[in-house]
């Protein structure tokens, strides 16, 4: 590619991997573009992170991992099944991407402690990023069902499952950030005016 644009979705269509035209808001393009949302969430996230401190390098691995999920994530969607099928290699989300993210969850869990209590997305500078990358993805999840109800077998259930259990991990960030830069949890107050 030469050049960024191309003109060619001058009039409201873009190519999928494979080259079929669909229409920009299309749920498909709305699945892998708020997907791709969601990654721009996460790496804001990421730039909040310092250097120095040993829980920053921590973040930011699980962070740099997660990033690319995500991009294989949105090709995943941007690829009709068709195509998706007819190839022998490319992007995918494995059964262990997905045990990966458990993982850290509980892991994280265990330092930042259990929570019996409503979380409003709050506190440090980092929380408050990882809660707003969290939200996107629950967004781009429901994209994702949106486009999986409307074409039956066009959506990897790896990337649902994926999608879905990073939003629990965005959460279980946000909680152990705040816990590592010693701002702790806000919890939410029903009585509170």
């Amino acid at each position: 590619m030469t050049k960024i644009y191309t003109r060619t979705g001058d009039a409201g269509e873009t190519s999928l991997v494979g080259g079929s035209r669909v229409a920009k808001n299309s749920s498909r393009v709305e699945a892998y573009g708020t997907v791709d949302e969601a990654n721009s969430c996460v790496g804001h996230a990421r730039a909040a992170l310092g250097t120095a401190a040993g829980d920053d390098v921590r973040l930011e691995s699980i962070l740099d991992f997660v990033q690319h999920r995500l991009f294989d994530c949105s090709s995943l969607l941007a690829t009709p099944a068709e195509v998706r099928a007819a190839r022998t290699a490319g992007p995918s989300i494995r059964a262990e991407d997905i045990t990966r993210l458990e993982s850290w969850i509980d892991e994280l869990t265990a330092a930042a402690g259990e929570v019996d209590h409503f979380i409003l997305p709050a506190g440090c500078e980092v929380a408050c990023r990882l809660h707003i990358a969290r939200t996107v993805v629950r967004r781009a999840e429901r994209r994702v069902i949106d486009l999986a109800s409307e074409a039956p077998g066009e959506v990897d259930p790896a990337v649902r499952k994926f999608v879905n259990r990073l939003s629990d991990l965005l959460f279980t960030m946000a909680r152990y950030a705040n816990h590592a830069y010693g701002a702790g949890d806000v919890f939410w107050d029903p009585r509170t005016p």
